[in-house]
């Protein structure tokens, strides 16, 4: 198994809780789990690395255990039980120099000391959809949900949060606008965070001014958004919705730069690359998708297939993490055998045409009748 992890670039979590690992290079997705005892009590929620090495993966389930896997030895080498399945299930989970920090939908965010049973333990409100940390300060940490606005925290001074967002004016019918955070961003080299709702929306907040209110706000499609990221090349986001639409939205102006193609599900996943114009996906179509965010073209197309002991099971992938030292991006899309099947089965099919249906039912009603060949030709051109 370890010679497997060594090759693996991508990471992704499934709702039965196994770990997949994709090679980019060999198009191919490899388990990485006890399968004996699987059960949907350990759905993956949320995924962090481990060290900045990346050589180890945290994956946190939703029965409130956090597992460490070592991409080198390629198996699972710690478990630590960091929740209680009452508060719901993980939003979030990130790493500090000598702690980990999670969070769950209570709005219970825990600080874990290495080395040390006592917790730090903060209330960020009940409804929490995401925890995201600042990784340029990773002392400081975003909450948000539904009827849960903005905040961010502190850890060093957990007592409040040191930005509350307030929330838009009402709009032109003189109605509150709801709240739903759905994704958290935190813009690189800049105190500014960008958020998604579940109403369509993607808002830039500053707070280093004196508005609690966003500075920005754009909206893209109809449909509620699932999740973003922000690519190498500042000035932009990748958003996607619960329709599979991929779209790049410029942050200065607000407006969309473009869509990204191919999918046909929800987005349950999306990741930048850290320093390319490359940006993964995946969601409820099995598919693992990397565009180039320059042309917009589809560089990667893996099919998530499912092992036969486990064909009842769905494998809807929740999220993933995209490796910056393993990655390799050359090459066109290699076509999946599974669709290259379909597409084969289709093509051979015969068409049918309205006139085609006409007669074979002409046929059966002659058959049925009884009458020989010659008077069956007469039926047939009486009906005509």
């Amino acid at each position: 198994m370890a010679a497997k992890s060594q090759i693996c670039s991508i990471w992704l979590g499934s709702e039965t809780g196994i770990l997949k690992g994709v090679s980019l290079t060999k198009k191919q997705a490899f388990n990485f789990c006890e399968m004996s005892c699987m059960s949907r009590d350990q759905e993956v929620c949320v995924m962090a690395w481990g060290d900045p090495h990346e050589s180890e993966v945290l994956v946190g389930s939703v029965n409130g255990t956090v597992k460490t896997f070592s991409t080198d030895k390629g198996i699972f080498t710690a478990t630590r039980e960091c929740g209680d399945p009452s508060q719901g299930r993980f939003t979030g989970l990130a790493v500090t120099d000598s702690s980990m920090i999670t969070c769950v939908e209570s709005g219970l965010l825990k600080v874990w000391k290495e080395g040390s049973t006592e917790t730090a333990e903060v209330n960020a409100g009940n409804g929490i959809c995401r925890m995201q940390q600042n990784q340029s300060q990773r002392h400081r940490v975003a909450t948000g949900g539904k009827e849960n606005p903005l905040k961010v925290w502190d850890l060093e001074r957990p007592d409040k949060p040191i930005f509350t967002a307030k929330n838009v004016a009402h709009d032109w019918l003189d109605m509150r606008v709801p709240v739903w955070v759905r994704d958290i961003g935190f813009i690189p080299d800049s105190d500014k965070i960008v958020t998604c709702t579940g109403h369509h929306q993607v808002r830039v907040y500053d707070p280093l001014t004196p508005q609690r209110r966003p500075v920005l706000e754009a909206r893209f499609g109809e449909y509620p958004l699932t999740a973003l990221s922000l690519p190498a090349n500042q000035g932009t986001v990748v958003v996607g919705n619960t329709h599979g639409e991929l779209a790049i939205l410029d942050l200065r102006k607000g407006l969309v730069c473009g869509c990204l193609k191919g999918l046909a599900g929800a987005v349950r996943g999306l990741q930048c690359h850290p320093s390319l114009p490359l940006v993964a996906s995946c969601g409820l179509d099995r598919f693992l998708r990397v565009h180039n965010l320059e042309d917009r073209s589809l560089q990667h197309k893996v099919w998530m297939h499912k092992k036969s002991g486990f064909f009842l099971l769905s494998l809807h992938f929740i999220f993933f993490i995209l490796s910056s030292s393993n990655a390799d991006f050359s090459g066109d899309v290699e076509e999946v055998k599974a669709e290259e099947e379909e597409d084969e089965v289709w093509d051979t099919m015969e068409t049918v045409t309205e006139k085609a249906k006409k007669r074979a039912a002409q046929k059966d009603e002659a058959t049925a009748t009884g009458v020989d060949g010659k008077k069956k030709r007469k039926l047939v051109k009486k009906v005509m």
